[in-house]
């Protein structure tokens, strides 16, 4: 097909936020760097949230300061609040990416916030990335469905999504946080932020708790996005959502996407290489099916 993918990866963010293991900074560090070699353009590499709620990412200022740059991988630091997006800009993030709730049971827990609350707080920290010249996405979490309060409306993210377009960021993803979605959901609420938002480019976010993870990426490509978040080996959870599993595992993801010719950049033999090593370092095994089976046809 021809068709680019853009893989963002949130394996050192994401994936390390709610593992059991406890990497170090120099591990985190050559996770980050394997990524790179893999052709990861595009990561979350840390979050500047408060270290008592998410102790995983405390050492986040320390990893961006000692991030080896290059011209072409970009770091994402999320955030929840002014304080995060002053730390995350004073760490030299290349992009920030600020969170947004759709569910005020799941809001109240990860951030102290209502939906619109969340809303509010994106209009007043965004003029700060914009003087700083960074560029702003925005991340609706349980966009799919809330853990305390179920099914969320999808007038909710489609509000908020306008409201994000008017806050000038220049991506949004809809993030899946607890594994709720089906293809048909996927489907229609990208159709509805499109209507409520159509300025802004659209980026899907997964976890495959229930087993729809990979059913839920095709629908989002069939739908005409062009970026999707996945992590290495499928880690990741959140502290905030009883019972959510990982994400996405990126190899699973792209040798999917390129099996059905699509491009996304990435080596898939060295992505199941890191995947196997993720293993070793953090004790445990992980969830993706190719870091088991490999690929096929073998590489």
């Amino acid at each position: 097909m021809g068709r680019k993918i853009h893989i963002v990866e949130v394996g050192p963010r994401d994936g390390l936020q709610n593992d059991p293991a406890n990497l170090s900074v120099d591990q985190k560090l050559e996770f980050i760097a394997r990524l790179e070699a893999a052709g990861v353009a595009r990561m979350e590499s840390g979050s500047f949230v408060s270290p008592r709620a998410v102790p995983k990412m405390a050492d986040s200022p320390a990893v961006f300061a000692a991030l080896k740059r290059n011209s072409r991988t970009k770091h994402i630091a999320l955030a929840l609040n002014e304080t995060g997006v002053r730390r995350a800009i004073e760490a030299k993030a290349d992009e920030i990416n600020f969170v947004l709730v759709a569910g005020e049971g799941f809001g109240r827990r990860n951030q102290g916030m209502s939906p619109q609350e969340s809303a509010d707080m994106l209009a007043k920290c965004a003029p700060l990335v914009h003087e700083a010249g960074l560029p702003l996405s925005a991340t609706i979490s349980v966009a799919f469905g809330d853990p305390y309060y179920g099914d969320v409306d999808i007038g909710v993210v489609g509000n908020l999504a306008a409201q994000a377009q008017r806050a000038g960021i220049a991506e949004l993803a809809l993030g899946d946080t607890i594994g709720a979605a089906t293809p048909w959901d996927v489907r229609q609420r990208i159709e509805r932020v499109r209507m409520e938002a159509p300025d802004v480019s659209l980026r899907l976010h997964f976890h495959d708790t229930r087993g729809a993870g990979l059913g839920n990426v095709f629908a989002a490509v069939e739908a005409g996005v062009d970026v999707i978040d996945a992590s290495c080996g499928g880690i990741g959870g959140c502290p905030f959502a009883p019972g959510a599993t990982g994400n996405v595992a990126t190899e699973d993801v792209i040798w999917m996407l390129h099996r059905a010719g699509f491009e996304t950049g990435i080596d898939l033999e060295r992505m199941i290489e890191t995947a196997r090593w993720l293993e070793g370092v953090l004790g445990h095994g992980v969830s993706s099916a190719l870091s088991r089976a490999g690929a096929f046809p073998r590489l």
